[in-house]
């Protein structure tokens, strides 16, 4: 990987900060296009990181950025769209039409590698607006016979800052019991350094081209487990009490306008409809074919929950994050 130039496009989030992380770390020149350069100030003390202010939706743009790069990795995601069918406008902008345009200026300024982000679960006739629209994005990563794309399905993904165990640790601090939607849905957590080390590991191994890789940790759990889990390890644990299905979407709706932005959403609890773990029967990578051993999220979250810090963590503070 070293040497390597690297455009990673949604690289200022969770995952992204990883992954970019790991990508310096390994000698990879990376350029991080953001409209907001205050949002990858975390980032710029890395060696070889060159943040780039730049709208990566437009055609335009997204040729200039490819000029001389090696791999193009794609982050960008959403959890939530406005409605439509058979996905919302958002999740069709985010994960549909930016994969398409991404692998279109690839193919024109003669990028040979794409690593595309998707989800464990994507599915063209799944229960979601979400996974749908996932799923519409993986073929719009392939679409171009003269990119090697590879695939990555990841589970939910937990780490030191994520929006999962420490939203429902937070929140057990403040309420004296959890009511939970979706509360028997199963999930098999992949740690964030995991998925990062599959994105480095995918560029240095050339029979990863044209691979889809599923990620998941080594243990399922249903959601209510891991709200429990959550909040035992932040050291406020609270009764989870599993709502019906009509008071969970209820609760689902009052949730999508929260303030700030929705915390849970109905096509969340539609997502939630199929369990999102490994299949036995699928015949996608996993993370051994990328000599990874996935790490179990008891092993590192009581660090954080309990009070630790990452390096990672601690930069983003410094810069204000």
């Amino acid at each position: 990987m070293a040497r390597l130039n690297v455009l990673v496009i949604g690289g200022s989030g969770f995952i992204g900060s990883h992954l970019v992380a790991k990508l310096s770390a390994g000698g990879a020149r990376v350029v991080l296009p953001t409209r907001r350069l205050d949002r990858v100030q975390h980032l710029i003390p890395l060696p070889r990181v060159e943040a780039v202010q730049a709208d990566s939706n437009d055609p335009a743009t997204l040729r200039r950025l490819m000029t001389g790069m090696d791999a193009v990795i794609n982050l960008v995601g959403l959890l939530h769209s406005r409605p439509g069918t058979p996905y919302g406008p958002d999740f069709a902008r985010a994960h549909v039409e930016l994969p398409r345009q991404v692998v279109a200026a690839c193919a024109a300024a003669g990028v040979p590698r794409y690593l595309h982000m998707s989800s464990l679960g994507a599915s063209a006739t799944g229960p979601s607006m979400y996974s749908r629209s996932k799923a519409a994005g993986e073929l719009a990563a392939a679409a171009e016979p003269t990119v090697a794309a590879t695939i990555f399905r990841p589970s939910v993904v937990f780490g030191p800052e994520d929006n999962f165990l420490n939203m429902f640790a937070g929140m057990q601090k403040l309420l004296p019991l959890i009511p939970l939607g979706g509360a028997t849905a199963r999930f098999q957590p992949v740690y964030v350094e995991d998925v990062a080390l599959a994105f480095v590991n995918a560029l240095d191994l050339p029979h990863s081209r044209g691979a889809t890789v599923e990620l998941a940790g080594p243990a399922v759990y249903t959601l209510a487990q891991l709200v429990t889990l959550a909040g035992t390890y932040a050291g406020h644990p609270r009764t989870v009490l599993a709502l019906p299905p009509a008071l969970a979407r209820l609760q689902a709706l009052l949730l999508e306008w929260a303030p700030g932005g929705p915390l849970m959403s109905r096509d969340n609890l539609d997502s939630m409809k199929v369990d999102n773990v490994l299949s036995p029967t699928s015949s996608a990578w996993t993370a051994a074919a990328l000599g990874i051993t996935p790490v179990a999220l008891e092993a590192v979250v009581p660090r954080w929950l309990g009070g630790e810090r990452s390096e990672l963590d601690k930069l983003r503070s410094r810069a204000g994050r």
